[in-house]
């Protein structure tokens, strides 16, 4: 076929101890989905889930060992980080139960949703649309995936977040108001899921702006780390 401009490549993530690279579909992200952070963005209780999408195109993949870089975004003075569980879906499906979630989990990746705070809140105000806060170039970094067989217990593992070697953001995957397994059912409901799908599961507690210089530094036990310099 004959296209009127060269087509982009795929959108791809290496997987740990894998030769073949896994291509992005899409990106799911998962709101407010500790309570602890709902609390100190101005919100209580188990709500029921709520998501939106960034662009495939939105990764900064951060291969092992490595410390990747993010421009600083334009239009904005206040960048927060929100340090993420990411779940990369290996087979798709619709209406999927809780109950066989585990089954559609190719594995597991350590990521950064990266928010335009002020514009997200511009927004909000306005009751209008808040992609320009969330879906911006480079607001996605992410490091290698780790398949489901060798990640041990993601379920229960220490999530935590580092700026400049200072804690931000510490806490355990188990505190998600809506775990894994929940979050593929409500989500495959909404939108049948393919194989290539990532789903940014939440951030806790302790997010904070972010200024040009800045090293972040993410964790999830079990999965390495993510490191990503602000530029």
């Amino acid at each position: 076929m004959d296209y009127l401009f060269s087509p982009q490549a795929p959108v791809t993530v290496p997987v740990n101890g894998e030769s073949r690279a896994f291509p992005v579909h899409r990106i799911y992200c998962v709101g407010r989905n500790y309570e602890d952070h709902a609390k100190e963005m101005g919100f209580t209780g188990r709500e029921p889930p709520f998501f939106f999408l960034k662009p495939a195109d939105t990764l900064v993949v951060v291969p092992s060992g490595q410390t990747g870089t993010m421009p600083y975004p334009s239009l904005t003075s206040n960048l927060h980080h929100e340090i993420e569980l990411v779940v990369a879906i290996g087979v798709g499906g619709k209406n999927i139960q809780a109950a066989d979630a585990a089954k559609h989990i190719y594995g597991y990746a350590v990521g950064l949703d990266m928010t335009r705070r002020d514009l997200q809140n511009d927004m909000k105000k306005q009751g209008r649309p808040w992609c320009i806060g969330k879906a911006f170039d480079h607001s996605a970094p992410i490091g290698p995936i780790t398949p489901l067989a060798q990640a041990g217990d993601v379920n229960n593992a220490d999530i935590s977040l580092q700026v400049n070697g200072a804690d931000r953001q510490r806490s355990n995957v188990a505190k998600l108001i809506w775990n894994v397994a929940e979050t593929i059912e409500h989500l495959s409901a909404a939108w049948e899921l393919q194989p290539g799908d990532l789903i940014y599961t939440g951030t806790p507690e302790g997010v904070a702006a972010v200024v040009q210089g800045d090293t972040l530094v993410g964790a999830v036990a079990g999965l390495g780390s993510l490191s990503v310099q602000i530029a």
